[in-house]
């Protein structure tokens, strides 16, 4: 709203309104209560919030609910496979007009070229899309990312005014234990007067402390009320994660019903497609449905998440305020009727209204470069004296894993996968820089019979990662996905099952959304069919490389102990 003189003589009623939304039901997130009124909107702002407004279009809601649109304070848009316009299409029906992203998957695989792509994709949206500056790329220094950014690489961005901080600080180690790189990255967002988000699982005491005293000021990682009520005690923002693969919003819902909630906020974190059609709204009708308040919850998913990110102008339904509505016909099933964006309808009864056409994408190199592979190069030869190998067991919808000690199955003097003891082979490629790094080792808990999965979503430096009963269909799946540029696959004696090409960064699909939905229905049959026991087994491989959650992972480094935080033989 650029003409604030014709603002003011609509706000005034002097002259009309370009739209009054009649007869609404205002859910007042400011003083909390719930009263009928007229909404006056010129341009983008909200002119004035009053019974007797005249437009030059009227809407009559006939006592419809009427409330800000929603915001989602942190997502990976990466983890959806999608690109920017098509995760907005999914998303903007359901009520969200906003979200926090945080592209630290593409980061580690493309740098700053990364964080330029998605921001030139989602630009000029109907969605808005701020960003936080990745904080750990890589995770660790144990596997191998695209790049290596540091705080002189992010102070190039932070002043942009789509960037909002600092993005989730996964090394609390560092922060706590005064290491100066780490700090520098939170110095460069608390200097700027703008957000660092923390992440810290099962950080308490006196190191919580130090972790929040340092500029971090939110976690998504509470699981249960008693560690989310000591970071809330400390003022800390509580940001409530419903995530494809971590759900955490209902063993929360005792602290949102008892304590104070404007520091609680939700967010998504990492979802597929399949869970971006109800998205924050989801959210706030869970919530209602466990009993929190329903103007609590819709704080939540609005002013707290708006005031925590320094954002002045949005997040409620107030004169000078952004023009971003969601109307509800009631406070149960929250299934917007209506969605605006700066003051025009987008989105009606779950479908969106205007033109989602694409616009051609911003250039983007090749993300899949991996040295010259060889069949043999997936051999396991077993060392003199040495047949026990320790083995990964993942744990069912779970990121931590336990670790046990196996006797090898062994054929021509090489460890081989044994489908009769759920024992397989696992590779992880490096697929950056060329440089020939395979991790190798042993998995259980998939169930596989025949074939090879493999994928290049593989947290948090993204090589590719592939399981497998057999060398060959392992090797068949490593070619095919090098191919495609990325994607997911799952093969039987050579030949594909099911492929999704994901050649964005080999991370995202350059296709529909209703592509992608249909070859991952294919995907998660086609893993049925080997035998795969895991109900989402690329979620649970993904995580396989990520060297921050306890107790056995892998990398293109090799086996990984995380509880040493350091490479470790395979045999013992």
């Amino acid at each position: 709203m650029r003409n604030i003189e014709q603002l003011i003589k609509v706000s005034k009623g002097i002259e009309p309104a370009d739209l009054v939304l009649k007869n609404a039901k205002l859910i007042n997130v400011f003083s909390e209560e719930i009263y009928e009124t007229d909404i006056a909107i010129i341009e983008d702002r909200i002119a004035g919030i009053s019974k007797g407004y005249t437009g030059k279009e009227e809407i009559d809601l006939k006592g419809a609910y009427v409330s800000p649109s929603f915001i989602d304070g942190h997502v990976h848009i990466e983890s959806s496979m999608l690109m920017p316009l098509e995760f907005a299409k999914l998303v903007i029906p359901s009520g969200t007009t906003t979200v926090i992203a945080d592209p630290h998957e593409i980061a580690n695989v493309m740098g700053l070229q990364g964080i330029s792509f998605m921001r030139e994709s989602s630009k000029n949206l109907p969605l808005d899309v701020y960003m936080m500056l990745p904080s750990c790329v890589p995770a660790t220094d144990l596997e191998t990312s695209g790049v290596e950014l540091n705080s002189y690489d992010l102070a190039l961005l932070i002043d942009a005014p789509w960037v909002l901080g600092v993005a989730e600080m996964m090394n609390f180690p560092g922060v706590v234990g005064c290491d100066n790189s780490v700090l520098s990255k939170i110095y460069l967002g608390t200097d700027k007067n703008k957000r660092v988000d923390g992440h810290a699982p099962h950080l308490s005491g006196k190191d919580l402390n130090a972790y929040l005293a340092a500029g971090v000021s939110s976690d998504h990682e509470c699981t249960n009320p008693d560690e989310a009520l000591e970071k809330l005690r400390l003022g800390m923002h509580i940001m409530i994660r419903e995530a494809t693969g971590a759900r955490d919003l209902e063993p929360l819902i005792p602290l949102l019903k008892k304590y104070n909630t404007r520091k609680c906020m939700f967010v998504t974190d990492d979802r597929h497609p399949k869970h971006l059609k109800k998205h924050i709204s989801r959210m706030v009708k869970k919530a209602v449905r466990l009993g929190v308040n329903p103007i609590k919850a819709i704080q939540m998913a609005s002013l707290n998440t708006a005031e925590y990110f320094k954002i002045p102008d949005l997040g409620a339904i107030a004169p000078g305020y952004r023009a971003d509505i969601a109307v509800f016909d009631n406070l149960e099933t929250f299934e917007p009727a209506m969605v605006f964006k700066n003051g025009k309808l987008v989105a009606e009864n779950g479908q969106m209204v205007i033109d989602m056409s694409c616009e051609k994408l911003p250039a983007l190199r090749g993300s899949v470069n991996i040295k010259y592979l060889n069949i043999d190069d997936l051999k396991i030869k077993v060392p003199d004296d040495k047949n026990r190998i320790k083995v990964i067991n993942v744990i069912p919808e779970q990121l931590i894993t336990n670790k046990t000690v196996e006797m090898a199955s062994i054929k021509d003097g090489c460890a081989v996968s044994d489908v009769q003891k759920d024992l397989l082979k696992i590779a992880v490629i490096e697929r950056h820089k060329a440089s020939g790094n395979i991790g190798l080792g042993f998995v259980k808990g998939f169930g596989i019979k025949s074939g090879a999965i493999a994928s290049t979503v593989a947290h948090d430096s993204h090589n590719m990662i592939v399981i497998g009963t057999n060398d060959a269909d392992m090797y068949y799946a490593a070619v095919e996905i090098v191919k495609s540029q990325g994607g997911k696959i799952i093969v039987n004696n050579q030949k594909t099952l099911a492929h999704l090409p994901l050649p964005i960064a080999g991370l995202m699909s350059d296709k529909p959304y209703e592509d992608v939905e249909m070859k991952l229905l294919a995907l998660d049959e086609a893993a049925k069919n080997i035998g795969c026991k895991i109900k989402d087994p690329f979620m649970s491989m993904a995580f396989l490389s990520l060297s921050v959650i306890p107790e056995l992972k892998i990398t293109d480094k090799g086996l990984i102990d995380v509880n040493r935080f350091e490479v470790t033989d395979l045999f013992v």
